[in-house]
Formats: structure tokens, C-alpha cells, sequence
């Protein structure tokens, strides 16, 4: 059975062990890399989401998944964070490496306009991301396969209307390449390429010039 540690990296009031902790605190290391996630910073999605991981001796994160999430990209930020702190956690020599850590990460919004954006708005917002998830995959698939040439070309206008319903146009696109560049500058190369090639298997070459030079 997996063990868990509910503080948040803090002395266990039972045990008295130390626990891991992150170079500089994990929530000053959040707020210097996270980047806002488009669809829950245009919808004004908050919220905290709950990330269980594993330290090995050398502090390297070597397992990670989402506990508790919000639904929406917010989920895949918070585990994108905890894996990019990889390495930078100091693990006391008596630590566990099989137990499970548990890291509350928060979202929270100011200046944009928010306070205007009523709870129903959102949760409707929420609903919504849940819902074209599958759409967005299905799109994904279409492209992944013309590259592989298994496709029907007939079915492609099909798609491409899809994408326009789903708001997945070039300003977006334009801004998720934004978003990838940002993370190589944190040297986050992993992060930085699944947005590229959402780009690009969302039937755009906006991306490609960044793909061969940094995902090859």
C-alpha cells in the first residue's frame, strides 16, 4: 500500500523526521515558473490541484501523477511544475524514497477582470474543456494519421470546421508557441515540444520551424 505524507514538506508532528523540501520553497518555485494556462486564464479558472510524486536520494523526481485535479490545463501545469523541480529538492539521508509526497499547487488570478466572471461562468467553462477534450483528441488523431498517410482526405473540411467551432486558430496557436518558448527558456524542453507539436497536429505549420530546431 502506498504511503502518503499530507504536510506539505514540513516535520511530521508524529515521527519528527525531517521531510524533503525544494530549494529557495516550493511556492516561491511555483510563482517563478508557472505559466498560466490559456483556456483557464481566458476563462478565469482558479483553484488548487493536488500532485503525489516520489523522490529518489538525489531528489530527482521519478514518479508523478495528478490526485486531485480542477479538469481543465490547470491539472497539466501543476504536474508539469513538479516534474520540471526535479533535482532540486534537498532529501534527508533517512528518507523513503517509496513513499508518496503530497504538493497542494494553487492557481490564482488578479488583473484580469475575474471579479466580473460569475462562479455559473465557470463552472459552465469547466463542463466545457471536459467536453471538447475528446474533440480536441479526435482532431489530434486526424492529423497524426494524414501525417502517416492512413487518412481520408474527404473528411479533413470536417475537421478543420471542428477546430474553428473549438476556438483553435492561428492567434491561439501563435499563443501556445508563445507558451512553449517561455519553457525552454526554463529549460523545460519536454513542455516546450508538446506545444509545438499540439500546433502542428492541430493542422498547422506555425510551429515547425520551432520543432526542427528544438525537437529533433
Amino acid at each position: 500500500m502506498t504511503k502518503i505524507l499530507l504536510a506539505f514538506f514540513m516535520l511530521s508532528a508524529f515521527t519528527l523526521k525531517a521531510q524533503p523540501v525544494i530549494k529557495g520553497g516550493l511556492e516561491n518555485f511555483v510563482t517563478a515558473n508557472n505559466i498560466y494556462p490559456r483556456y483557464s486564464l481566458h476563462h478565469c479558472i482558479q483553484g488548487t490541484v493536488i500532485i503525489s510524486f516520489k523522490l529518489n536520494k538525489r531528489g530527482e523526481v521519478y514518479y508523478s501523477k495528478i490526485s486531485s485535479g480542477i479538469g481543465t490545463d490547470l491539472d497539466d501545469e501543476a504536474l508539469r511544475l513538479i516534474r520540471m523541480s526535479s533535482g532540486k529538492w534537498i532529501v534527508p539521508a533517512d528518507h523513503d524514497t517509496t513513499v508518496s509526497l503530497i504538493a497542494p499547487i494553487k492557481f490564482n488570478l488578479s488583473g484580469y477582470d475575474c471579479d466580473n466572471k460569475s462562479p455559473e461562468a465557470i463552472k459552465r467553462a469547466i463542463v466545457a474543456y471536459k467536453t471538447n477534450e475528446g474533440l480536441t483528441n479526435g482532431i489530434l488523431n486526424f492529423y497524426k494519421n494524414k501525417e502517416k498517410g492512413i487518412y481520408k482526405q474527404d473528411e479533413e473540411s470536417r475537421f478543420v470546421a471542428l477546430k474553428n467551432e473549438l476556438g483553435y486558430d492561428d492567434e491561439y496557436f501563435k499563443e501556445r508557441i508563445s507558451d512553449g518558448l517561455k519553457k525552454l527558456k526554463q529549460k523545460d524542453k519536454q513542455g516546450a515540444c508538446e506545444d509545438f507539436l499540439f500546433v502542428k497536429y492541430m493542422g498547422s505549420d506555425l510551429a515547425n520551424e520551432m520543432l526542427e530546431k528544438y525537437c529533433k
